[in-house]
């Protein structure tokens, strides 16, 4: 049952990624783009850049910041996935970044608080991505 709330509270929390990065001006290409290196979050255009969001979403920050939780690991696949994705969809050309959303999100709280960390790291892996 745990698995089952965490799943609801990430979507939800997506969600509101999704609205607030609309209000930024950006468009949303993907959420919850699969493949079979993994998930991303969010892939959306920023004027010229396309950026791959990561959203981490907790009940309280008691843990720590939810953008903690974006390892190293956990940046070396999203830094595959996103290489994967730009070459599938032929935006290789393309400047490209990786964001994180982190969202603290109490159950009594009717909105969450949106933290977004721009450009939160850079690809992580053998090789250059981008340029």
């Amino acid at each position: 049952m745990a698995g089952f709330l965490k799943k609801l509270l990430g979507n939800r929390g997506e969600r509101a990624a999704i609205r607030f990065l609309r209000t930024l001006g950006y468009q949303i290409l993907h959420r919850q783009y699969r493949n079979h290196i993994g998930e991303i979050d969010i892939v959306a255009k920023d004027g010229v850049w396309i950026v791959f969001v990561e959203v981490k979403t907790r009940q309280s920050d008691a843990a720590g910041d939810p953008v903690e939780a974006v390892t190293f690991a956990k940046q070396q696949q999203l830094t595959r996935l996103a290489l994967s994705y730009l070459k599938r969809y032929g935006l290789l050309e393309h400047s490209a970044r990786f964001d994180v959303i982190a969202i603290v999100w109490p159950d009594d709280a009717a909105t969450p608080e949106i933290t977004h960390y721009r450009n939160a790291f850079e690809p992580v892996g053998r090789g250059q991505m981008f340029s």
